[in-house]
């Protein structure tokens, strides 16, 4: 089958879709007759999977269990990812939210095991971290979402939040800054202990010692952001530059500055984390860190169509990039 899709140019999921006969609005009949077409000049048997038509167009459901929907923007954006993955293989996407009760998690599997349109199941979380999946999954092809489990039984993604904040604070070490301040999340919470451990990294490059007086431990809020920027740039020492844990918190960050008679970036550099619609219309408009939800949604959803229907059999556990976005609120030291 990847043979196939090398000559026909075409991705090994939809040589799948082809072969299987599913029904595929996205998949034009050009492209299948051709994908036909080469399995036949190449000796593929594509008749073999006639008998089985019927199964595999009803295979063309994925159930997504989520623990939260309403916390925050990214769920929303993982969801997007994954159902647009999905149709484009002629699934539908079914979301449950089940803050993370296992007698609810239970019952929801207990319901949808059975249909036999199911396809798989994406495990997702809000927040990343350390997860004991169902044991109603055991059998099931499963694929996490912004979540993990220590034997690695099951391909997971999450975002790569140590190069997330190495790259924040690179950046601005790099244009000259050496007093970073770091105002981050609840240091329990993995993305926060990650981000952190990216900023130390960075420091470390540059022969810079970590300073703990430079870093505050706040609660991912526009109040928590502001409450301590405000207290680090009151430092006998200030920092130049500020690097926030989400773009929420440097959003406080900002208003900090302002309410101390400064700007930024001439006088204090500021990051955020998350690239959320707010930061292109702070002023000046945010440099932040994209964290990549919906190509997470995506590759959770084509991992597992793949794992399905392309006999992919191999379990890949996936950090995706975290890149900086650059826009206009860092300067170099001193550029007032």
């Amino acid at each position: 089958m990847t043979d196939i899709a090398k000559l026909a140019g075409v991705s090994q999921s939809t040589v799948s879709l082809v072969i299987n006969q599913m029904s595929g609005a996205k998949v034009s009949g050009e492209t299948r007759k051709r994908v036909l077409r080469i399995a036949r000049e190449i000796g593929y048997p594509v008749q073999r999977h006639g008998h089985g038509v019927e199964g595999a167009q009803q295979r063309n459901l994925i159930v997504y269990l989520t623990d939260e929907l309403s916390t925050s923007p990214h769920a929303m954006l993982t969801i997007d990812g994954a159902r647009d993955a999905a149709w484009e293989h002629d699934c539908l996407l079914s979301v449950f939210a089940t803050r993370s009760d296992p007698e609810y998690e239970n019952a929801v599997l207990g319901r949808v095991l059975g249909n036999p349109a199911l396809l798989g199941v994406v495990y997702a979380t809000i927040f990343t971290r350390a997860v004991t999946v169902p044991a109603l999954l055991a059998t099931v092809p499963t694929v996490l979402l912004n979540c993990h489990t220590r034997d690695r039984l099951y391909s997971s993604v999450v975002p790569s939040e140590v190069l997330g904040g190495f790259a924040a604070t690179m950046h601005l070490l790099e244009l000259g800054h050496r007093r970073v301040g770091l105002v981050n999340g609840e240091g329990w919470i993995e993305a926060a202990a990650e981000r952190l451990k990216g900023y130390r990294q960075a420091l470390s490059t540059r022969d810079i010692p970590f300073d703990s007086r430079l870093v505050r431990e706040g609660d991912w809020q526009v109040s928590s952001g502001h409450e301590h920027a405000l207290a680090l740039l009151r430092l006998p020492e200030p920092p130049t530059a500020l690097f926030c844990a989400n773009d929420l918190m440097a959003v406080g960050a900002l208003e900090a500055v302002r309410e101390l008679g400064m700007s930024v970036p001439a006088e204090v550099s500021v990051v955020g984390y998350d690239d959320q619609d707010i930061a292109r219309y702070t002023q000046p408009p945010l440099s932040t860190v994209l964290l990549p939800n919906y190509e997470m949604g995506r590759w959770a959803a084509e991992s597992l169509i793949a794992q399905v229907n392309g006999g992919v059999v191999r379990r890949t556990s996936m950090k995706m990039d975290c890149p900086l976005v650059e826009r206009d609120s860092v300067a170099a030291p001193g550029a007032s």
